[in-house]
């Protein structure tokens, strides 16, 4: 279903991603997550606590779909500030742990609702 893309022909990761990921099955694609609540509310004002609901988010809708945090094979991060970026990591490596997927994290001026990230997958269902 998902095989790690490695080489030492291109710089290693410096977070909790790979380089890339090859993989086969049914595509499931997710909509940027903000730390939301499922009532709407904002989890936090802290990156932490915001990037752990956009996570919680993501997991919910993949499940909706029969997929797991261990389908997904590629995210994209926005962040308000890069300033967040090691506290960010933190929390979504406790997500995703020793098999991360391939992830881009760029810094953007704003997110709707004031939010401080939001995160998009891309996940394969065998």
């Amino acid at each position: 279903m998902r095989e790690v893309l490695s080489t030492s022909r291109a710089p290693a990761p410096i977070g909790p991603y790979v380089q890339g990921i090859r993989a086969t099955g049914t595509l499931v694609f997710v909509s940027g997550q903000l730390g939301l609540t499922p009532d709407g509310a904002m989890a936090g004002e802290d990156i932490r606590a915001q990037t752990r609901q956009a996570l919680q988010n993501l997991e919910a809708i993949l499940q909706s779909a029969g997929a797991r945090l261990e389908h997904v094979v590629k995210t994209t991060i926005f962040l308000r500030s890069l300033q967040d970026f090691a506290a960010m990591n933190e929390v979504y490596a406790e997500f995703f742990g020793a098999h991360p997927p391939a992830r881009t994290t760029v810094e953007v001026s704003a997110l709707p609702r004031g939010a401080l990230v939001e995160i998009e997958a891309i996940a394969v269902v065998p």
